[in-house]
């Protein structure tokens, strides 16, 4: 089972998963500042950060497709797999953020540390072993 975790394909795509990560956050960033700032269309933050965060999930979803876990298929249900793997991660983000911060007293950078390592692993295994499985 270690074998299996930690071959060279698995450190080849952890690789690429960071990568399309930064990429989906700069995306998420980029399209959020570009919303709020420059576009006088009267959105809410939240609908800003709504678009923005979108934008960022099919960034991630494209890349680690096609480019970290080189999946062929072309299903509905890997989409919605993609989304549900999204919606656990996101509530263990914040449930762990919310655990650190109450244990450290109200450390706000570790909070954030931790909760997104662990949501980052739970999402990498996810999308490895679940959404996108050979």
């Amino acid at each position: 089972m270690l074998k299996t975790i930690v071959d060279r394909e698995t450190i080849s795509q952890a690789k690429s998963f960071l990568l399309a990560g930064i990429s989906a956050v700069g995306t998420d960033a980029f399209v959020y500042f570009i919303l709020v700032r420059f576009f006088f269309l009267n959105l809410s933050y939240d609908v800003s950060k709504a678009i923005s965060f979108l934008c960022g999930t099919i960034v991630a979803y494209i890349m680690n497709k096609i480019w970290t876990f080189k999946s062929k298929r072309k299903s509905v249900l890997e989409v919605i797999a993609f989304l549900t793997l999204y919606g656990i991660t996101f509530a263990l983000n914040v449930a762990v953020n919310r655990s650190v911060l109450f244990l450290s007293g109200g450390m706000t950078v570790p909070a954030f540390l931790v909760a997104t390592g662990c949501s980052t692993v739970v999402n990498f295994a996810g999308q490895k072993f679940w959404v996108f499985k050979k």
